[in-house]
C-alpha cells in the first residue's frame, strides 16, 4: 500500500508496549476451551545487523528502481526477488532480482541483477492505472515459490472513490521467472472489493502472502480490517485484520485475526493526511506452520514511522472463516509478542518498511532477516535495506 508522501525528516523516538489486545478478542481461552497454559511460547529476538541505503531512483536496465514492497530469497540461486509497486505509471509493473551480500558483520552489499515486467495472460504487460480499463494492478508482495523457484505475487487491486471508475480485484498470481503469467490462485469470498459498506477499504487489500508448513500452505493477511469488520485503528483503539490459510489450489484451511496496534501518536492538525497503519507482510517460521512473523507499519502526520515485526501464531485463535463481520463478535485473536521496535535499532533512519524475507543462517544458529523499505519515488524518502539475526526457542 502506498503510504502519504507527505513527511518530515526526523523520525519521533516514541514507544509502544507489548500488545494491547482490542475489546472484541478480550478472552483467555478459544471456542474450543482450550487453556492458554497449554499454547507455546513466543521466543524469537532481534538484533541489528546492518543497513545499506540504495541510491535514489538509481537507473537500472531503464527503469527506475523505487517502490519495493516486497522482498523473498530465491533457495535456487542465492539471489533476492524484489517487487515495485509501480502500478505501470513509470515503467510497466515489475520485479528485481538483486544479490545482497549480508552476514554477522552487516550488510555489505546490494548489486541489481535483473529486472521484469509481469505479464497479463495474452502476454502483454500491465498499463498504467490512469487507463482506468480495470486491468492495471498495484504489486505488493513476492515470494519464491519453495517447489520450482517462480514467483507467486500480490497485487491490491483498488476499490475506486468513484462510481465511474472500474472496481478491480486484488489477486495473488503465479509467474515464471521472466514474469510471465502462469495462473492465480483463488481468493477467500470476503477478500472482495465492493462498492457497498462490506468488503476491502480501499488500500488496504492482499498485501502480504508467505509460503509455510514447508511449501504447501500459501497464508495472506489483509492490511486493513474489512470493511464490516469495524474500524481502522484509533489512538484508543487496536483492530482486527484477516488472516487466511490456503492450500496451493486455493481451498481455505483457516482464517483468523490478527490485532494490530493502536496509533501511536496524535496526527499534526494541520496536515490533510489521517494516519496510515496495517500488515504490510508477514513470513512463516520454517518449522512450524502456525507461526509467523508480522510486519507492522505505521505513519502519522508529525511523527513519521514506526516499524515492527511481532512473533505471532494461529494456534488456540479462533477459526474465523464462516463470521460474515467481527463487530460485536468475542474471537480469539493469534498472540503476539513484540520481536523489534525499529525505533530502537539505532538505524540512520526509520522509513517506510513493507517488506521481509529471511536469509541465510548464520554460524551463531540465528536466522537474518532481510527487509526493505518502499520510498513511494519520493525524494524526501529512501529505500532501505535492514538485515536483524533472529534467535527462536
Amino acid at each position: 500500500m502506498t503510504s502519504s508522501l507527505i513527511r518530515r525528516a526526523s523520525v519521533a523516538a516514541l514507544l509502544l508496549a507489548t500488545t494491547v489486545a482490542p475489546a472484541v478478542a478480550a478472552q483467555s481461552h478459544d471456542t474450543a476451551g482450550r487453556s492458554a497454559a497449554v499454547r507455546p511460547a513466543l521466543g524469537a529476538q532481534a538484533r541489528l545487523l546492518g543497513e545499506k541505503i540504495v541510491p535514489r531512483k538509481l537507473d537500472f536496465q531503464d527503469t527506475t528502481v523505487g517502490g519495493l514492497s516486497g522482498i523473498d530469497r530465491n533457495p535456487c540461486t542465492g539471489e533476492y526477488a524484489m517487487i515495485s509497486d509501480d502500478r505501470s505509471n513509470l515503467q510497466p509493473a515489475r520485479f528485481y532480482t538483486a544479490r545482497i551480500r549480508v552476514d554477522g558483520a552487516g550488510v555489505h552489499s546490494v548489486d541489481f541483477t535483473g529486472t521484469h515486467p509481469f505479464r497479463q495472460p495474452d502476454g502483454s504487460v500491465y498499463p498504467p492505472a490512469s487507463t482506468r480499463d480495470g486491468k492495471a494492478v498495484d504489486p505488493e508482495e513476492i515470494r519464491v515459490d519453495p517447489r520450482s523457484c517462480r514467483y507467486w505475487w500480490a497485487q491490491e487491486g483498488d476499490r475506486p472513490t468513484s462510481a465511474s471508475d472500474p472496481v478491480i480485484q486484488p489477486s495473488i498470481q503465479f509467474a515464471d521467472r521472466s514474469g510471465g503469467y502462469r495462473g492465480r490462485l483463488p481468493l477467500p469470498p470476503n477478500y472482495e472489493v465492493t462498492m457497498e459498506d462490506r468488503g476491502l477499504r480501499r488500500n488496504k487489500a492482499v498485501e502480504a502472502i508467505t509460503f509455510g508448513a514447508g511449501d504447501r500452505v500459501l497464508t495472506s493477511a489483509v492490511e486493513g480490517p474489512l470493511l464490516q469488520d469495524g474500524p481502522e485503528p484509533t489512538l484508543d483503539h487496536s483492530a482486527l485484520v484477516r488472516v487466511t490459510q490456503q492450500s496451493r489450489r486455493g481451498r481455505v484451511l483457516g482464517q483468523f485475526t490478527y490485532p494490530i496496534e493502536k496509533i501511536f501518536a496524535a496526527s499534526d492538525p494541520s496536515s490533510p493526511w489521517g494516519p496510515d497503519t496495517g500488515v504490510p507482510s508477514i513470513l512463516a517460521f520454517p518449522d512450524d506452520p502456525s507461526r509467523y512473523l508480522v510486519l507492522e507499519r505505521s505513519w502519522v502526520a508529525g511523527s513519521d514511522y514506526k516499524i515492527r515485526v511481532y512473533d505471532a501464531t494461529t494456534r488456540g485463535a479462533t477459526d474465523v472463516r464462516d463470521i460474515d463481520s467481527l463487530a460485536g463478535q468475542r474471537v480469539v485473536p493469534m498472540r503476539k509478542k513484540l520481536v523489534a521496535d525499529f525505533d530502537d535499532l539505532g538505524l540512520s533512519t526509520v522509513d517506510n518498511t513493507e517488506g521481509m524475507s529471511w536469509g541465510p543462517t548464520l554460524p551463531t544458529g540465528e536466522r537474518t532477516l532481510v527487509l526493505v523499505s518502499d520510498d513511494n519515488f519520493a525524494d524526501d524518502a529512501v529505500t532501505q535495506i535492514v538485515a536483524l539475526g533472529i534467535s527462536t526457542r
